[in-house]
């Protein structure tokens, strides 16, 4: 089993950046790709970042790519997520999630999620 709790959320105006992490406890990640998710009011929780178990291998989904950054830290087994330029459009609860593979682009695919973290960015 591994447990993940995320932090770092906030309000925050458009324009300014934030940083999330996900610590992990019960295993050590190295053997996990790891990804975040968000879901905002009235949506389907959504994939948007991972990050291989190495730390050599990262996806972005559109929405994000060049804005935000996933970043991992296999000794501390915390997961980090860098958002800049924050837009009102980001504000969502943000998890991490773990995930043994194959393939981590797909929710379906992870196995283990946090409780999730508020994000929300004002105009």
């Amino acid at each position: 089993q591994v447990q993940l709790v995320e932090s770092g959320g906030g309000l925050v105006q458009a324009g300014a950046s934030l940083i999330l992490s996900c610590s992990a406890s019960g295993q050590s990640l190295r053997s996990y790709a790891m990804g975040w998710f968000r879901q905002a009011p009235g949506k389907e929780r959504e994939f948007f970042a991972a990050i291989d178990w190495s730390g050599g291998a990262q996806y972005y989904q559109d929405s994000v790519k060049g804005r935000f950054t996933i970043s991992r830290d296999n000794i501390q087994n915390i997961i980090y997520l860098q958002m800049n330029s924050l837009r009102p459009e980001d504000t969502a609860i943000y998890y991490c999630a773990a995930t043994r593979g194959p393939g981590y682009t797909n929710q379906a695919q992870y196995q283990y999620f946090g409780q999730g973290t508020q994000v929300t960015v004002s105009s």
